[in-house]
């Protein structure tokens, strides 16, 4: 194969694939190889399907493969600069604005729904503002494209097609080991695993963009080439999951309440995320055997369940810097507790300080929507800080959803969020290192799809003008 290359994509998640399609939009001429841990998106299936439980796959088909855990996600597109990381206060509100605009375009191009949910009900949306501020919580305004998990799977896939057809070399299944830096500080190229053989593939630019998922090997390799960067936010909580009917104004309303609070008595800033009406609590393997909860949400498969992200922002300062170790062993024993399965509590029976048992969650107005999650005490493994501000949390959103803290209320664990490691940038997306890049939620400046396509873009822009 060639081994040498213009410009060499780590990771085809968001990031990756827009700066890619970018460039060839740009009708740049240079030659870029994309290295990918898993499979095309084509070929990706969760074998739960068949099987009706994790089989614990390696590397995850929900989280690892092309468009990254955008095509197993409930593929929601977040059409406002107030959502979705960091990125506008290094790049300017304007910018980022302008380009979600143009990005949501080529969704749009690719076949995504052309309704945005979020519009309009303005007088509902004051009243629930208004109960929100009583509640001492913020609303934030986002209008959302959904996707959906089947339709961002077609869209993803047309992308692929693209690539493809314009030049881009991909090559799936492959790992890449380490990158290759030199004393001047320089990046030349990668290492990668190809065929259980180790390979050294040299570029003029090298972007790294593994997502969440590789957010502790790019902070391992900041740590090890002395990549300028600090530790930032981790977040840790849990996935809720109610009756439909009990989130039917809000999901009607604004599709995805957006809501910020810092409850006592410790003052984080706790929020909700991923909001999936009608959708599904979904369970994601990483390679260390950690079995994270997440949500999806179909265009056209509904259950009777609302399922969202609660998750609180955790920082660390001296002496301790390893975020992301923190949160992987909240979810490690969690792990242990449910014998390597997500765990599920009620609410109620948190608060009673006594565990759930099967036979109370079979007989409770909501089902999970996760068939083997293990019923059980999460209270046992989640830190004291991060309960007490989950529980204070959920009572305040019940004051804006009535019911939201009702006795059967499900609480999925661990929810963990890994874009902790935060590498050095300035506007022009340069780093420390010549010829290296660092794109998406691996970077620490962008969360969720939209952001990090954002971007993918910039950097395409970007790349393409050196040829």
């Amino acid at each position: 194969m060639n081994t040498n290359y213009d410009l060499i994509i780590v990771g085809a998640g968001p990031a990756g694939i827009f700066t890619a399609l970018e460039m060839l939009r740009r009708n740049s001429k240079q030659k870029i190889l994309i290295i990918e841990k898993g499979r095309a998106i084509e070929k990706r299936a969760c074998p739960k399907h068949k099987t009706g439980k994790c089989v614990s796959c390696k590397p995850c088909a929900i989280t690892t493969g092309f468009s990254g855990a955008g095509a197993f996600s409930d593929g929601k597109l977040s059409l406002s600069e107030e959502v979705g990381g960091d990125l506008p206060s290094l790049i300017g509100a304007d910018l980022a604005r302008e380009t979600i605009k143009y990005t949501d375009g080529i969704y749009l191009e690719f076949g995504a729904d052309t309704h945005v949910e979020g519009i309009g009900f303005d007088e509902e949306k004051k009243e629930i503002r208004r109960n929100a501020i009583k509640a001492g919580l913020k609303l934030v305004d986002c209008p959302i494209r959904h996707l959906g998990t089947e339709k961002a799977q077609e869209i993803y896939y047309a992308i692929e097609q693209y690539l493809l057809d314009g030049g881009v070399e991909i090559l799936f299944n492959t790992e890449c080991l380490n990158l290759v830096i030199g004393e001047d500080e320089v990046c030349r190229g990668v290492i990668a695993k190809i065929k259980g053989e180790e390979l050294t593939i040299t570029a003029n630019n090298v972007v790294v963009a593994t997502g969440r998922r590789g957010a502790d090997w790019l902070e391992r390799l900041c740590a090890e080439h002395n990549i300028a960067h600090q530790p930032g936010t981790v977040d840790i909580g849990v996935r809720v999951e109610v009756r439909n009917e009990v989130m039917e104004r809000v999901n009607n309303v604004l599709y995805e309440s957006k809501l910020v609070g810092h409850p006592a008595p410790f003052k984080n800033k706790v929020r909700t995320f991923c909001q999936n009406p009608g959708g599904y609590v979904s369970q994601e393997n990483y390679d260390d055997d950690l079995a994270v909860v997440n949500g999806h949400s179909y265009k056209d498969h509904k259950s009777s369940n609302t399922n969202l992200a609660i998750l609180v922002s955790h920082n660390f300062s001296t002496p301790f810097n390893q975020p992301i170790e923190y949160a992987k062993k909240v979810g490690e024993l969690t792990n242990m507790l449910g014998n390597g399965h997500i765990l599920v509590q009620r609410f109620g029976d948190i608060l009673d300080g006594k565990r759930t048992w099967p036979k109370e969650l079979s007989e409770s107005n909501v089902r999970p929507t996760l068939p083997d999650a293990e019923a059980g005490d999460i209270t046992a493994a989640m830190p004291y800080r991060a309960m007490m501000n989950i529980i204070n949390f959920i009572k305040a959103v019940d004051e804006v959803v009535p019911g939201f803290a009702s006795y059967e209320t499900l609480l999925y664990s661990p929810e963990l969020k890994f874009y902790s490691n935060r590498v050095k940038m300035d506007e022009s997306l340069t780093t420390s290192v010549k010829g290296l890049f660092c794109l998406g939620d691996s970077s620490g400046w962008t969360r969720g799809l939209m952001m990090a396509s954002v971007m993918g873009v910039l950097m395409g822009r970007r790349l393409a003008e050196l040829g």
